[in-house]
């Protein structure tokens, strides 16, 4: 528990609702998490396999702008970016379904603590979002200003 200014530390009861409805709750993590694996695998695989087609069936000699080595990387880093929290609400449903069937406060604390990093990183993931979209918006409107400026 966390110690406030140097008091005891503060003790937090857990009824048999709660418990409940943290096992509801660690149910549906899990579905999602699974739908999480399975989407992220189904990402991995048909970007590599378009890379690939695209790699192979070029007929342009000339440059694309983007070479194919690139879009792999890119590939690889999108999946790491959308399986760190997929991991992280796994892991939340795993400690739970083990702290509610067995009562382990250490393994509540651990699946809490991941929940946590679930949404921190989806936080961020999301504040990362937001600021693309505004630099979007702004150099869409800068260089429309640009091109309306010129006729």
């Amino acid at each position: 528990m966390k110690k406030m200014n140097g008091s005891d530390d503060r003790k937090i009861e857990i009824g048999s609702e709660t418990i409940r409805d943290l096992d509801i709750t660690r149910k549906w993590t899990m579905f999602l998490s699974v739908i999480g694996f399975i989407g992220t695998a189904a990402f991995l695989i048909s970007g590599l396999f378009t890379g690939i087609f695209l790699s192979v069936f070029d007929t342009s000699r000339e440059g694309s702008g983007i070479p194919g080595w690139i879009s792999f990387i890119a590939i690889i880093l999108i999946t790491l970016l959308i399986l760190f929290p997929v991991i992280y609400l796994f892991r939340f449903s795993k400690f739970a379904a083990t702290a509610v069937k067995t009562g382990d406060g250490l393994k509540l604390k651990t699946a809490f603590r991941n929940l946590k990093r679930y949404y921190v990183f989806s936080g961020i993931l999301v504040i990362i979002a937001l600021v693309a979209y505004l630099l979007v918006i702004i150099s869409t409107f800068s260089s429309m200003a640009f091109v309306k400026g010129l006729g």
